[in-house]
């Protein structure tokens, strides 16, 4: 299914969002009018479709990257390797 036109509108967001994180939710409330944590549950699914890599491939390829990184970390914390 294509990319929706509120599916491009979370995805350029965040390709412009350069702030920190509290001002960064306050413009997801006042701009998007979405809680953050829907936006960030949004953003999630979002980036795993192919749709939106390939409307964004940069964007798309950090987030999952970053993602992924969390969850090595999170992983290595839970063993006790960290």
């Amino acid at each position: 299914m294509p990319l929706s036109d509120s599916d491009r509108v979370i995805l350029d967001f965040e390709a412009g969002w350069t702030r920190h994180v509290g001002a960064k939710e306050e413009a997801i409330r006042a701009e998007l009018e979405l809680a953050p944590a829907r936006y960030y549950q949004l953003l999630g699914r979002l980036i795993d479709t192919t749709d939106a890599l390939e409307y964004d491939p940069l964007l798309v390829g950090r987030l999952r990257r970053r993602r992924d990184e969390r969850e090595r970390s999170r992983r290595a914390r839970v063993s006790g390797v960290a």
